[in-house]
């Protein structure tokens, strides 16, 4: 069975990197796709980016700048950098596999708190 499970530092000072990890069990990193949705406070559901098993990258273009997804794998998990983190930033971040960039979704990790303060 596919499981996937975030990790990082839960609070993040504004203008700071914001840093996550998502290990992978039960699949490959380098097959399917892996993206990272994030929640805000009391909005929906928001797509940041996806990297292909080929490690081929595709992101939301609002994010573009900002963001890098990075495949390990040696380690077989999948990395989330956002630079120059704002308040905006606080959210549940998940990170979930698709069968393609779009999705659908077919297994999603536990989602993790993270919050941009100074």
């Amino acid at each position: 069975q596919v499981q996937l499970q975030e990790s990082g530092p839960g609070l993040v000072k504004t203008s700071q990197t914001l840093s996550l990890t998502c290990r992978i069990s039960g699949d490959s990193v380098t097959a399917n796709y892996w993206s990272w949705i994030r929640q805000p406070p009391g909005k929906g559901l928001e797509w940041m980016g996806t990297i292909a098993g080929s490690g081929r990258i595709y992101f939301d273009p609002s994010l573009e700048n900002r963001i890098s997804i990075i495949q390990d794998t040696s380690e077989n998990q999948f990395s989330l950098q956002v630079i120059s983190a704002t308040p905006e930033d606080t959210a549940i971040y998940y990170c979930a596999r698709g069968t393609s960039k779009s999705g659908p979704y077919e297994y999603w990790g536990q989602g993790t708190q993270v919050t941009v303060s100074s």
